[in-house]
């Protein structure tokens, strides 16, 4: 049996220096582990057990699917989706979509960004800052962005307020 050195514990716990990269890469094996559960919930055993004979759903795994980047609101890490054949349905994961790049929180954050005055060439060198060197966002996913909110504009501004009590109302222009 192999002693635990001070310099083995050391390498296992996180430091100040360390904490940011020591989360994010716990969250990623967390994120990991629920995928695999997911999927053996989904066939109804385990990885590497045998479908049991009678009455068991069909389907088997099929390796992992290609790494994936997944932007957080602490950071961006990489996951592997498990992939799932011969299900009488098509798996999808609830956990994470398909095509699902960044989390509602990161979603909500861009158009704030944007409101408060970050450009569209600023988006790739701030969203570094924040979310790391592979945050999942390019110059024509920002134009993609930009013209939904756009659109949701254009949409807001064709309201009707006729069935609504306006008690107070404040407009303001830039």
């Amino acid at each position: 049996m192999r002693e635990k050195t001070t310099e083995s514990v050391a390498a296992s716990s996180p430091t100040w220096e360390t904490l940011e990269t020591f989360a994010r890469q716990s969250m990623q094996q967390l994120l990991q582990r629920m995928l695999e559960a997911e999927v053996d919930a989904v066939l109804a055993r385990a990885r590497y057990e045998r479908r049991a004979a009678v009455d068991a759903p069909m389907g088997y795994r099929n390796g992992v699917g290609k790494p994936r980047r997944l932007s957080l609101s602490n950071g961006t890490i990489v996951l592997r989706r498990p992939r799932v054949r011969g299900l009488v349905e098509r798996f999808e994961s609830r956990l994470l979509p398909a095509f699902k790049r960044r989390t509602e929180e990161v979603g909500r954050l861009l158009p704030e960004l944007y409101l408060h005055g970050l450009a569209q060439g600023d988006f790739d060198l701030a969203l570094r800052g924040l979310l790391g060197n592979g945050a999942p966002l390019s110059a024509p996913s920002i134009a993609r962005l930009k013209a939904g909110w756009q659109a949701e504009y254009e949409l807001w501004k064709t309201r009707s307020v006729a069935d609504r009590e306006v008690v107070y109302l404040w407009v303001d222009g830039v």
